[in-house]
C-alpha cells in the first residue's frame, strides 16, 4: 500500500474522516447532551486546533522552509525549537483536534471514536514517509531529534 504515501493532503484525509464520521453520525444513536456543554467542547478543541495550527505554521514560516506535506524532500530546514521542541508533528495534533471538536458537536460517541482512524492512516502514510525523507536530508540531526522529542505529545 505505499502507493498512498504522500499522496492524499493531509487537510484531505481530515475532509474524509469529518465526512464519514457525519454519515455515521446520521445513522446511529447520539447521545442526550446539553447542547451548551456539547458547544463549549468543540469550541474549545477547535480553538485549540487553530491556535497549534497557527504556532506550527510561525515555526515553518521562521525556518523559511516549506509546510508541503506532499514534499518533505523539499525542506531547507529542520524546525525544532518552539511548538516542535514538544511535538515532531503538531500541525497532525491540530487536525487531529479539529476531528475531535467534530466529533463533539455531532454528540455522536460512534462518530468521536472514528475520530481516532486519522492517526493509524497519517502514521503509515504521511509521517512515516515524511521521517524517511527527513532522515535523507538531516541524517544524525534528525536522528537526535526524534530521540528528544516524542511523534504527537
Amino acid at each position: 500500500m505505499s502507493f498512498l504515501e504522500l499522496k492524499i493532503p493531509p487537510p484531505l484525509v481530515v475532509v474524509i474522516v469529518a465526512v464519514v464520521m457525519w454519515g455515521v453520525s446520521l445513522v446511529t444513536p447520539h447521545l442526550d447532551t446539553l447542547v451548551d456543554i456539547r458547544f463549549y467542547s468543540a469550541g474549545a478543541f477547535a480553538v485549540g486546533g487553530i491556535a497549534l495550527m497557527g504556532i506550527s505554521f510561525i515555526g515553518f514560516a521562521k525556518a523559511k522552509t516549506t509546510v508541503n506535506p506532499i514534499s518533505p524532500d523539499k525542506a531547507s530546514a529542520l524546525v525544532t525549537t518552539g511548538i516542535y521542541g514538544v511535538s515532531r508533528n503538531p500541525i497532525y495534533v491540530a487536525d487531529m483536534l479539529f476531528l475531535l471538536a467534530w466529533g463533539f458537536y455531532l454528540a455522536n460517541p460512534l462518530s468521536l471514536v472514528l475520530a481516532f482512524a486519522f492517526i493509524p492512516y497519517i502514521n503509515r502514510f504521511q509521517i512515516m514517509p515524511e521521517e524517511r525523507a527527513l532522515q535523507e536530508l538531516f541524517g544524525e540531526e534528525f536522528a537526535a531529534y526524534k530521540k528528544k522529542v516524542r511523534r504527537w505529545l
